[in-house]
């Protein structure tokens, strides 16, 4: 099933191109354990069952929950899952995050992760954001530091501009950006053009999303329905379609929702369908016009 999203090397990281997020395991608010901690172990497990190979996590999700959570799940892991673990916020509360990138916070929070997911080393430590009251060049140094002492094998940065990519690479390997992007939302394309360039694998966060886009009767709905599918999973084939370097992470707390995600791997839009779909975005707003 998720095989046929096909495969994307980050790095030293071979994994195919439809992973799992677990930020919705989580209590609201991305705060405190799950309601049902076991249930949120059965979606894992089922997840690397269905052939996803990378698990994106964070320590802030929880924080530390969404890691214990991993751990508990899945490890001794199994042959080729790579982990994704991201540091650069702090948690205050339910829905507050701020941004912090000291590099001993940086350094703390990877070491943390590293016991958490029962690791010696992280395989994609990623910088959630970047800190504006620290200096970038002093958080892509850390970065450089965990990667050279072999705590963490590739890195990846978090809602970044080109120019903030530009400045990282001068200072370390980047692998990975995971940028805001949907069917909805394109707002990073120009970063989406660079990681193809670049071969720099692009992380969607929030794929499924799709405004008014996916509205009964709108544009998705009608290309779901001649392909027998549901919105979520035309957003998704649409992303795989979009760029070979479109590396999706949907999550989500149910089995249901993620046995469809991972169908979407066999969704194939025709060229007409991706068309109609990557230029929806016109229409819609002619129709809000008009509205």
């Amino acid at each position: 099933m998720v095989e046929n999203s096909g495969s994307i090397k980050l790095g030293s990281l071979a994994v195919h191109r439809l992973g799992f997020g677990t930020m919705q395991l989580t209590g609201p608010g991305v705060w405190g354990p799950p309601q049902d901690r076991e249930g949120a172990r059965q979606v894992l497990r089922r997840a690397v069952e269905l052939g996803v190979q990378l698990i994106d996590t964070a320590d802030s999700y929880g924080p530390d929950v969404a890691e214990e959570l991993v751990r508990e799940a899945l490890h001794p892991y199994p042959d080729g899952i790579r982990i994704a673990t991201k540091a650069g916020f702090t948690r205050p509360g339910p829905g507050q995050w701020v941004e912090c990138g000291r590099p001993d916070y940086l350094r703390a929070q990877c070491e943390g992760s590293l016991k958490r997911l029962g690791l010696e080393r992280i395989d994609l430590f990623q910088l959630h954001r970047i800190d504006p009251q620290v200096p970038a060049a002093d958080q892509f140094g850390a970065l450089k530091q965990l990667r050279d002492e072999g705590k963490v094998a590739e890195v990846g940065l978090s809602e970044v501009s080109v120019e903030q990519m530009e400045a990282a690479l001068a200072v370390v390997p980047v692998v990975s950006v995971q940028n805001h992007f949907n069917i909805a939302n394109r707002g990073a394309e120009d970063v989406v053009s660079y990681c193809e360039e670049h071969q720099i694998g692009f992380i969607p966060w929030f794929p499924l999303a799709s405004g008014k886009l996916s509205r009964t009767g709108g544009p998705i709905d009608q290309v779901a329905g001649q392909l027998d599918a549901t919105v979520s999973q035309v957003c998704l084939a649409w992303l795989l379609r979009r760029s070979p370097v479109m590396l999706p992470i949907p999550g989500t707390s149910s089995l249901d929702h993620l046995q469809e995600n991972c169908a979407a791997a066999d969704i194939r839009l025709s060229d007409a369908q991706f068309q109609e779909l990557t230029d929806a975005r016109k229409s819609v707003r002619r129709w809000a016009l008009a509205g």
